[in-house]
């Protein structure tokens, strides 16, 4: 067997769609003939591509990095032939997004998607902002971020759409007192050092204040930082203290991530545009781009998927 374009296809169909069964609807075979030809696949490449679970599937640490090249050989076998006329500018789409390690993956599938768009990009840290550059319009879409009972405002200028909602876990050092912990209690971290993010204008901090006053204590210490989330981690292995993270985040070595016991905080992240700027097909392009980079991430985090397996499931919120 040699790996075709179509078997490329299927592979890629199957992880944005996190089902067999919705991708063979997608690609107007039946499921059967996409389950076999997955098997085909499997056998050719010698390993498993996708985990099998009772809420569809998601790709293996090894089966993200098959589709991630076969998303790239696609992009580059669909712009054969495909030479613009240099009278004919591209559309360019200019996109601010919060501190979301989703963003990569989403931009380079919409690129795949949407080849006659072309994407700016700006990183903006606090979700508020974002909004004001929307209703400036400054930019035409963003990734943001909110938190349950806290969701975006903004005018009708702006419409926003859920990606995901996660829970936040916490990144401790690799010899810490729970480091052999399941779940790590909130309350058992009230005598630790914070590091905690400064405020997005969307909730945060508030709301991890107010995990930490349900659980019955204020943080013995709290150092504010905004950086580079390898130097984060970095102070974490010294045992400089604790911190909040996304539950993607892969630690490096001497760090442990932990789901927190009672999932006591959570974050969505949301797609926001303007609807003068944006079609309503480019802004689920973007929402079912972000949701499949969504996926990449999980499958590529054990911590996370031991942690989903037993209690959640991956959807837009």
């Amino acid at each position: 067997m040699e790996l075709e374009l179509r078997h490329l296809r299927v592979l890629c169909a199957i992880a944005d769609a996190g089902s067999v069964g919705r991708a063979a609807t997608h690609l107007g075979y039946s499921q059967p003939a996409v389950s076999t030809q997955l098997r085909r696949i499997e056998r050719h490449l010698g390993e498993p591509l996708f985990e099998r679970g009772a809420g569809g599937v998601r790709p293996t640490p090894y089966g993200a990095e098959v589709v991630a090249q076969a998303r790239d050989v696609l992009a580059r076998a669909d712009a054969i032939g495909h030479r613009r006329p240099s009278t004919v500018p591209r559309r360019t789409l200019r996109v601010a997004s919060t501190n979301s390690p989703m963003l990569s993956g989403t931009v380079s599938r919409v690129r795949s998607r949407l080849p006659d768009l072309s994407l700016t990009l700006t990183s903006v840290y606090a979700s508020s902002r974002i909004v004001e550059l929307l209703e400036e319009g400054t930019v035409d879409v963003a990734i943001a971020a909110d938190y349950p009972g806290m969701e975006l405002r903004h005018s009708a200028a702006v419409r926003h759409r859920g990606i995901v909602t996660e829970p936040t876990f916490v990144a401790l050092p690799a010899r810490h007192r729970l480091r052999q912990s399941a779940q790590v209690q909130l309350a058992d971290l009230a005598e630790d050092d914070w590091f905690v993010t400064p405020d997005d204008g969307a909730g945060w901090p508030g709301v991890f204040y107010d995990a930490c006053a349900a659980a019955g204590f204020a943080p013995a210490a709290v150092h504010e930082f905004l950086g580079d989330q390898s130097q984060l981690q970095s102070m974490i292995a010294d045992g400089l203290g604790v911190s909040l993270v996304q539950p993607t985040l892969r630690p490096i070595p001497h760090v442990v991530v932990k789901p927190l016991a009672g999932s006591p905080l959570w974050c969505r992240y949301v797609l926001a545009w303007r609807p003068g700027a944006v079609s309503e097909d480019v802004a689920d392009t973007l929402v079912q781009s972000a949701l499949a980079a969504y996926r990449d991430l999980v499958a590529q985090a054990p911590h996370l998927r031991n942690w989903a397996s037993r209690t959640w499931s991956i959807a837009g919120s």
